[in-house]
């Protein structure tokens, strides 16, 4: 009977032991991300081409994604900060760090180490699945959204931009939302400028407004 039991518990023919326990909406354990496979096949080949590098290793990369989710009013209510961790820890498959005050503000009514809020970075598999989802799934389900704005670099490679509302994510259900969270969202990469940076998140997919000049604070 118990040998039976073992039998109907095994994964299918072809399916691999971690397919059989992945979970909808995140990456497969041992899978290469489709966004990973996308820069080295194609964005990789264009940047060098556009930017003339001499080598692979000289093209920017995505180096890791940080968000941040603040909740302010959780100083008066701390149920909202649990419920905030729940929902970035949905959305990105990621355990996240709790974020404290750093000084007092008496007009606020806020004491230096309250916790006002949660973060967590995603480097590697995890950085390409959350971009990929993001930037197929979630922008497209901002209301009236036309792109993302392209003057959010900070002269060294980086971009930094806000999401107003939560659902936007598909992990989220939003029939039990009983608050609209907003977050930043910042891309580290490896570009020494932000037109490099710029071309590198295009050619990953991302949706930018019809592009102005970039002014850069770096020396090419």
């Amino acid at each position: 009977m118990a040998k039976d039991q073992q039998k109907k518990e095994k994964p299918a023919k072809g399916e691999s032991k971690a397919a059989a326990k992945v979970e909808p909406g995140h990456q497969e354990k041992g899978a290469t991300p489709r966004l990973q496979t996308r820069y080295g096949q194609e964005v990789v080949p264009a940047l060098m081409k556009r930017f003339h590098y001499k080598n692979r290793m000289m093209v920017p990369r995505v180096v890791k994604v940080a968000i941040n989710m603040g909740v302010g009013e959780a100083t008066q209510d701390p149920k909202l900060l649990e419920v905030a961790v729940r929902e970035l820890e949905q959305i990105t498959g990621q355990k996240v760090v709790i974020t404290k005050a750093k000084k007092a503000i008496s007009n606020f009514k806020l004491r230096e180490g309250l916790s006002i809020g949660c973060r967590v970075t995603l480097r590697r598999e995890k950085m390409y699945e959350f971009l990929d989802r993001f930037i197929a799934v979630a922008l497209p389900r901002v209301r009236d959204f036309r792109g993302v704005p392209d003057k959010s670099f900070d002269g060294h490679g980086n971009y930094t931009f806000g999401v107003k509302e939560q659902i936007i994510f598909p992990e989220i259900d939003v029939d039990k939302v009983t608050r609209i969270t907003g977050m930043d969202i910042t891309i580290v990469t490896s570009a020494k400028t932000d037109v490099e940076a710029y071309e590198l998140l295009k050619e990953l997919g991302m949706p930018f407004v019809k592009r102005q000049e970039i002014v850069t604070t770096n020396a090419a």
